[in-house]
């Protein structure tokens, strides 16, 4: 009796392991996520030093929130330029020049800190530069996910290890900074993402890509601008998931800008402070996207977002109020995880409901609500934290994203009923009965 458990105990475990891995099938898919795992690691490594740099050099709160304000705001005013080019071109090809020119960008980075001849300037106008290729990575790397996968019911699988393979990066990179750092200064970080951009570079180099349908490209541009966003305003679901996503990056995401005066004021630490405190939000972000992943459907993700963006909004008070390391770690990986799981479920959700001849434009609202307005919240909790502190500023983002959870709860019985349609056309939800003759 006992050995037939353990039997089918083992056997439930591969049934999950299976269930979590599936994507991988799928050989661009499988070439693209270990590329991009080796390359995100060197990344990270460059987030945290350029933030450490940064704050070393200046010893300014407002300083730092510019530095992360220059690496986000070219996405805001790009990314809807972007979505037209991604959705008119090949996305293949975009993500061998976006990465190429990133893999220069830290290398440059790495010849002035190296030199012991770069300023804060020099920082400010590098990340700027990384910012405008990002305008027009992110949405690419999105929408070529459905291309790199062979089964469209795989598709959410894919995202959430998308997600388990970025946060699985923030756990080791930024440890490693934090170690190379205090050993040998910042400048090695910057190296090690240059060479490590080469890893995503061959991936897509060994990929057989099947090229897309040309499209017709004789509309102009503005007419194509136009058309996206009338569809994402017009669609209740992806217009009211993307301004949670907004009010969620405006007012919490700017916590990781202020990690280094925590790490070094608050908790009265050094760069290996910062990086043990990034690790944790690093694990806390995998540990969410692996049992995201881990989902066999799409179904009820928009009551995860409520629940997520809840314990983000705990995690990030919680971070605000304590002053010992221990226990900031473990509020750090709530507000992770939480982070996490919001993001990917609005990534799925979008990303299965959109239509395919428009998904590099959603795509690119997407980076935008993600990444295009954060740097007015980098901005903003730079500002704030020098005047009020960065704790407080960091409990009232948290105290934002749970009013803005508690709205969304509110707003998803309407979300649903607009939903099920289109998953029931996708085979996701069965069929209505037929509706008996009068």
């Amino acid at each position: 009796m006992r050995q037939d458990s353990r039997l089918n105990t083992d056997q439930t475990n591969l049934a999950r392991w299976r269930l979590l891995l599936r994507a991988l099938h799928a050989r661009n898919y499988r070439l693209f996520f270990e590329g991009q795992s080796v390359s995100l690691i060197g990344t990270w490594m460059t987030r945290v030093a350029t933030s450490w740099l940064v704050y070393r050099l200046t010893n300014s709160p407002l300083l730092l929130g510019l530095a992360s304000f220059a690496g986000q705001i070219p996405i805001l005013f790009l990314a809807p330029l972007a979505g037209v080019w991604v959705d008119r071109w090949d996305r293949h090809r975009t993500l061998l020049v976006t990465q190429t020119l990133s893999m220069l960008q830290s290398f440059t980075l790495a010849f002035l800190a190296l030199g012991h001849v770069i300023t804060v300037w020099e920082i400010i106008l590098l990340v700027l530069f990384q910012g405008s290729v990002n305008a027009f990575d992110m949405p690419a790397r999105q929408s070529f996910v459905v291309q790199m996968i062979e089964r469209r019911e795989d598709l959410a699988n894919a995202i959430a290890l998308n997600s388990s393979m970025v946060n699985g990066a923030r756990l080791i990179g930024p440890a490693i900074a934090g170690m190379l750092i205090a050993a040998v200064g910042e400048g090695y970080c910057f190296l090690i993402d240059g060479v490590s951009y080469m890893a995503v570079i061959a991936s897509l180099l060994a990929m057989r890509v099947t090229p897309r349908a040309a499209r017709n490209r004789s509309s102009l541009l503005v007419s194509e601008l136009r058309e996206g966003w009338r569809y994402v305003r017009e669609s209740d679901p992806i217009r009211s998931v993307l301004l949670f996503l907004v009010l969620v990056s405006l007012v919490g995401m700017p916590y990781t800008v202020l990690m280094p005066i925590f790490a070094r004021n608050i908790l009265h630490g050094g760069a290996s402070n910062l990086g043990f405190l990034m690790a944790a939000v690093g694990l806390g972000a995998l540990t969410g996207a692996v049992t995201l992943a881990m989902r066999p459907s799409v179904l009820g993700l928009g009551r995860i977002i409520v629940w997520s963006s809840s314990l983000f909004g705990i995690g990030l008070i919680g971070l605000g109020l304590s002053r010992w390391l221990w226990l900031s770690l473990i509020f750090v990986a709530t507000a992770g995880f939480g982070m996490m799981r919001h993001m990917a479920s609005t990534n799925t959700i979008l990303q299965t409901i959109v239509e395919e001849d428009k998904r590099g434009r959603v795509m690119a609202y997407y980076s935008m609500a993600f990444q295009g307005l954060a740097p007015f919240g980098s901005l903003a909790a730079g500002a704030l934290a020098a005047r009020v502190g960065a704790p407080w500023t960091i409990i009232g983002g948290g105290a934002l994203c749970l009013a803005g959870a508690a709205g969304f709860f509110a707003h998803l019985p309407r979300l649903r009923r607009a939903i099920r349609p289109i998953y029931r056309e996708l085979g996701i939800l069965p069929p209505l009965p037929p509706t008996p003759e009068a």
